[in-house]
C-alpha cells in the first residue's frame, strides 16, 4: 500500500469513530496526475447526494500532457462504496449529526483508494486536552529514552 497523501488536521479537528475504504471514479488524466504524486486531500470533505457519496475539495492539479482533455482540479468526484455502507453512512449523519471526512488516499495495486471516516467535531477544550496528553506523553517518552542511555 503506497500512501498518496493524507489529512493530518482532521485527526485534530474531530474524533474519529468509523474508518471506511472507498474506491473513487477518476477520469484519465487524473489518474496520471496522482501518480505524479499532485494530489491534496486536506480540505477534503464527503457529502450523500442521492444516497451516493461524493467527495468535494479534493485538488488533483492538471496533468501537463494533458491537454484539451485536462480535467477540472476540484470537481466533486465519486466514491464507490457498497449500498448497505451508504444507507448507513447516510442514517448516521441525518440522526446523530456526524460528517465525513477524508482521512489518506492510497494505491491497493493500480487501484486509488480513499480512507473516509465518520466523525464528530472536536470543541477547542478537547483540542487542547488532546496536546497536553500528546505532549505529556512525548516528555515521557524522551525522559525514558534519556534514562536508557546512563
Amino acid at each position: 500500500m503506497k500512501i498518496i497523501c493524507s489529512n493530518k488536521k482532521a485527526t485534530h479537528e474531530y474524533f474519529i469513530l468509523e474508518k471506511y475504504e472507498a474506491g473513487i471514479k477518476l477520469k484519465g488524466t487524473e489518474i496520471k496526475s496522482i501518480r505524479e504524486g499532485k494530489c491534496n486531500i486536506n480540505d477534503a470533505y464527503v457529502i450523500l447526494r442521492n444516497n451516493r457519496p461524493y467527495i468535494l475539495n479534493m485538488f488533483i492539479s492538471k496533468y501537463e500532457q494533458g491537454n484539451i482533455f485536462n480535467h477540472d482540479e476540484l470537481r466533486s468526484r465519486e466514491l464507490l462504496l457498497h449500498k448497505h455502507e451508504c444507507d448507513k453512512l447516510a442514517s448516521k449523519i441525518k440522526l446523530e449529526g456526524l460528517t465525513l471526512v477524508a482521512l489518506k488516499a492510497y494505491f491497493v495495486g493500480s487501484l486509488v483508494k480513499i480512507e473516509i471516516a465518520l466523525c464528530k467535531g472536536k470543541k477547542l477544550q478537547d483540542k487542547r486536552e488532546d496536546l497536553k496528553q500528546r505532549d505529556a506523553k512525548r516528555n515521557i517518552e524522551r525522559e525514558l529514552k534519556n534514562s536508557y542511555r546512563y
